[in-house]
């Protein structure tokens, strides 16, 4: 991912969030900027070049802590001097590519520049009842969260689950 390529990824957002989810540029700027090796775009099939390439889906992740998901929408200054874990903050397909194996693709793509950072760990969190498709990457949700997570959940919406694999 480009920061050009932010103008696409949030109407790629916008698609799939409706206005239920929507993060601000500033916030997903942010942590492009922070860990550019993690964060990873989907283009169309067919597409000729960058100027005419459209995005089909987004993902957004990064090193961080373990027991401490970020809120929702919000900016980060830095990353954690000792991150543990790498947290997938977002990922997001326009609906035109759901179905064509892109979230695999995006998420292997990211899966191996983690795991060349040496993190053993991955976390996120789940909304919009997800759980099972995030269950197919290996992640499981963790039943007993401290009350620090469980106050970040509450930004992320009803039913949102926090989720760990191992690397």
């Amino acid at each position: 991912m480009q920061p050009g390529d932010l103008p696409q990824v949030l109407t790629v957002q916008a698609l799939a969030y409706a206005d239920l989810m929507l993060e601000s540029e500033a916030t997903l700027a942010s942590r492009l900027a922070l860990s550019p090796q993690t964060c990873w775009v989907a283009m169309d099939a067919g597409t000729a070049g960058p100027t005419e390439a459209a995005i089909a889906g987004y993902l957004f992740t990064h090193p961080w802590r373990l027991a401490a998901p970020p809120p929702l929408d919000t900016v980060l200054d830095a990353l954690p001097d000792t991150p543990d874990c790498w947290y997938v903050h977002d990922m997001a397909l326009a609906p035109r590519t759901r179905g064509a194996g892109v979230a695999g693709q995006l998420y292997a793509a990211a899966l191996s520049a983690a795991q060349s950072l040496g993190l053993r760990a991955s976390a996120l969190v789940a909304v919009q009842q997800s759980q099972g498709f995030w269950a197919r990457f290996g992640y499981r949700a963790t039943a007993d969260v401290s009350p620090q997570i469980a106050a970040k959940l509450a930004g992320y919406g009803d039913g949102a689950v926090f989720m760990t694999r191992e690397l």
